[in-house]
């Protein structure tokens, strides 16, 4: 069925109509190749012409020639328009199954926890994917940082983006070295840190984060002091296996140093709690695929 051409004003005006008639020489033609009428294809040209300023066809009653405008238009205009017609199929390739660059940004910590168990099984299950982690626990923003997505502690994550859970809730954990604990004695209150050297990390906006803990149903907020403050937790966990005091970081942190012996929790039955760890994203219309694919990659290999 027939449709009307509709004339839009813009720079592509007109041009895969005068590009289907160059190639066919025909108005009829090109005009069957669009599904269009003739009529349309021939307002179309013409519009074009009286924006170009010149005569782009030579048209007699048997056939339809270039002019030399029209040849040098059809010269740069052809490479141009399959440009952004396979511009569009990449788009339209993007949006249809998993492929293209899918950037990460996480903290430095969720990295041997969560992410390098998966990464090497989804890169093998996903070869058309480039997966790009960039691990810094400064907050950033996703849309200006060109990322796709973001892992978090849910407690971090702004309330207008979309949270995927990857762990269960867990407490924060004051730990501490065997040898520390020996020379300095295990702290039983709160109020005992003051004698303590507690490693502190400061966050991304530059303030110094509180230690946290419960009493009871009280949420208690400890400004501690010491001799090392870190960015991230890693770095707070070396230096309380290495004694230089105690550290409080979220648990899935702290197991494996605690259950090789390294370090010791203290004060567990004032561990305040925290979500737990998400994948957190903007789209709220649409995932694309090579997102939707890491997501779900995730969850099945947790």
């Amino acid at each position: 069925m027939k449709q009307n051409y509709t004339v839009r004003h813009g720079a592509l005006e007109g041009i895969e109509v005068f590009l289907a008639v160059a190639r066919r020489r025909n108005f009829r033609r090109a005009a069957a190749d669009l599904g269009v009428t003739p009529s349309a294809v021939s307002q179309a040209v013409r519009t074009l012409e009286a924006r170009m300023g010149a005569a782009l066809f030579v048209r007699t009653t048997r056939s339809v020639g270039l002019t030399e405008a029209g040849q040098r238009f059809l010269e740069r205009a052809g490479p141009a328009f399959e440009e952004l017609v396979a511009a569009g199929e990449a788009a339209r390739d993007v949006g249809q199954r998993p492929t293209g660059l899918l950037r990460l940004s996480v903290p430095r910590a969720v990295v041997p926890l969560i992410l390098e168990p998966m990464i090497a099984s989804f890169c093998r299950t996903y070869p058309e994917i480039e997966l790009e982690i960039a691990a810094s626990d400064e907050m950033v923003d996703l849309a200006t940082g060109g990322f796709d997505a973001g892992i978090r502690l849910g407690q971090f994550i702004a309330p207008d983006m979309i949270a995927v859970r990857l762990t269960p809730s867990f407490p924060f954990l004051v730990v501490g070295s065997p040898d520390y604990l020996e020379h300095h004695g295990r702290p039983e209150r709160l109020e005992d840190l003051r004698h303590h050297a507690c490693l502190r990390l400061r966050r991304s906006n530059g303030a110094i984060a509180p230690w946290s803990f419960v009493d009871g149903n009280e949420a208690i907020e400890a400004m501690v002091s010491g001799p090392l403050i870190a960015h991230d937790y890693p770095t707070l966990l070396g230096a309380a296996i290495q004694g230089i005091g105690l550290a409080q970081t979220p648990r899935p942190v702290a197991e494996g140093p605690i259950e090789q012996g390294k370090l010791k929790s203290v004060l567990d039955g004032f561990a305040a709690t925290t979500p737990g760890v998400f994948l957190y994203h903007p789209g709220k219309r649409q995932v694309l695929p090579k997102l939707r694919a890491f997501i779900d990659h995730l969850k099945s290999a947790a």
